[in-house]
């Protein structure tokens, strides 16, 4: 059975914002991935948890890094995602210069669990746009979108698309019955800093 996710009240998530701040700009001055203070931090973010940071510049996309699965206390996690984030492989790596000008957000996952349906159509029913994150997984293949991705994909169909793509999975294997794509879904909480704008916003 998966343990279920107790959400973080506003001071708590404020904490964590706090602590993918000074990893990303630890990284990116010094090259050091920040190991968080537990003594200074609530005893929620200390519970293993998974999350994505995402930095953006005056509504730029700069990184976005995470993971679906829990393997280091919350905080850690957060701490190390930022770090990667300054490092997204699509991007140029962030530099000290923009660190001013960076706004960031920290998104906390729950355990995703499988959706279930008989077809597309049905699929595309039980989608619940601006709530769910997705994941789709076919043969190895694997992609994310989170919830936020909604705002400026709000068909449910483009979502798939998009993610298909990410994914590389070809087209009309979504359309299959019997399903052979696996559908995961998962609720977040996400917390900003001030003047943070998602990305194409």
């Amino acid at each position: 059975m998966t343990k279920k996710v107790e959400p973080l009240d506003l001071d708590e998530g404020r904490a964590l914002v706090q602590v993918a701040r000074r990893g990303l700009e630890r990284f990116v001055r010094e090259r050091v991935v920040y190991q968080p203070d537990w003594t200074e931090l609530p005893t929620a973010v200390s519970h293993p948890g998974c999350s994505f940071v995402t930095l953006t510049n005056n509504g730029r996309l700069r990184g976005c890094i995470g993971s679906t699965e829990p393997r280091w206390p919350l905080a850690e996690d957060v701490a190390r995602h930022a770090a990667a984030a300054a490092r997204d492989p699509r991007l140029p790596p962030v530099n000290p210069i923009e660190l001013n000008d960076i706004r960031l957000e920290v998104t906390l996952l729950t355990p995703p669990q499988p959706l279930l349906f008989t077809s597309y159509d049905e699929l595309l029913d039980r989608l619940r746009p601006g709530e769910d994150g997705v994941v789709l997984t076919w043969r190895g293949h694997r992609s994310v979108l989170l919830p936020q991705v909604w705002s400026r994909i709000p068909d449910p169909a483009q979502f798939l698309a998009v993610l298909s793509r990410k994914a590389g999975i070809p087209d009309g294997e979504l359309a299959k019955s019997p399903p052979v794509v696996r559908v995961l879904t998962f609720p977040v909480q996400h917390f900003a800093e001030t003047g943070y704008q998602e990305p194409g916003s």
